[in-house]
């Protein structure tokens, strides 16, 4: 299954995507898409349905954030080999785990501000994992089970505040719009193997990104396994899983965002995000 969420920023209401690509309301069947409703039993009522007979939603529709009430942003730096050369960082003997503020998060095709301030503000097309049953202690061989489905996330990334003025990452991931994801949550059976997505990027049409989920160095299996040995995960909580290489800080010379542009993303099998970015408000 395809769901999202649509309607007015705060104001979505649930839904899924029919098998010829048309939204239908879900309203009738749950109040929206959180953590409660992707549980196994939740998704098991859902695919019970028939979409036919749910009513159709004009394509016109915004596209809000796939997931709400998300309790955790968590997100995986430098997991893709390609991506630590390019940084000219050593690979990681373990998950790199950072947190980003729930409030950067916005719909898939919103539009991103350029922070006031920001110098080098940077791109990054990134796998999200949802989680649907909570996970603590578990083994990597049972952690896909705990697993809902998975979602497009652009992690923006103000490097020099992350990378420049000392501490953790977060204040230079955390900036409001700084998380677009969806548009849709595709649930896990529909993605067999997570490890074989390809997945890109372009600005104004330029393309940056170019990488499968094959070259991660930490597969989502391990990911899920290793932070519930540090910290439940719950219901809604998202893991982003790192990016391929190609983004800003990677080109030389480096190359960062500013207003007026236009970002295009996919992850196969998983939708495509669009955004303009736009001055700080």
């Amino acid at each position: 299954m395809k769901l999202l969420r649509y309607g007015p920023a705060g104001k979505e209401k649930p839904g899924l995507v029919d098998s010829q690509g048309k939204i239908r309301s879900l309203e009738s069947i749950v109040t929206d898409i959180t953590g409660e409703s992707l549980s196994q039993a939740g998704l098991q009522k859902l695919a019970a349905i028939d979409p036919e007979g749910l009513p159709l939603v004009p394509d016109s529709v915004r596209i809000g954030p796939c997931v709400t009430g998300t309790g955790k942003f968590l997100c995986i730096g430098l997991n893709y080999a390609d991506h630590a050369a390019e940084t000219g960082a050593a690979l990681p003997e373990e998950p790199i785990l950072f947190m980003k503020a729930t409030s950067s998060i916005i719909g898939p095709n919103d539009d991103v501000q350029i922070p006031r301030g920001s110098k080098k503000s940077d791109w990054e097309v990134e796998l999200g994992v949802v989680i649907g049953t909570t996970a603590r202690y578990v083994e990597e061989t049972a952690a896909l089970d705990h697993v809902a489905g998975y979602c497009i996330v652009n992690d923006l990334s103000e490097r020099e505040w992350q990378l420049e003025h000392g501490g953790q990452w977060v204040k230079g991931k955390s900036c409001d719009t700084f998380a677009p994801i969806g548009p849709w949550l595709v649930t896990r059976d529909e993605i067999p193997d997570p490890q074989s997505l390809n997945l890109w990027l372009e600005v104004d049409d330029n393309r940056y990104q170019d990488g499968s989920t094959s070259t991660m160095v930490f597969p989502v299996a391990h990911l899920v396994s290793y932070v519930s040995h540090f910290m439940s995960l719950q219901p809604g909580d998202i893991i982003s899983t790192g990016t391929p290489p190609g983004v800003g800080l990677g080109q030389k010379p480096p190359v960062f965002l500013k207003a007026g542009q236009t970002m295009r993303l996919q992850v196969e099998g998983l939708g495509q995000q669009q955004q303009k970015t736009v001055a700080s408000v």
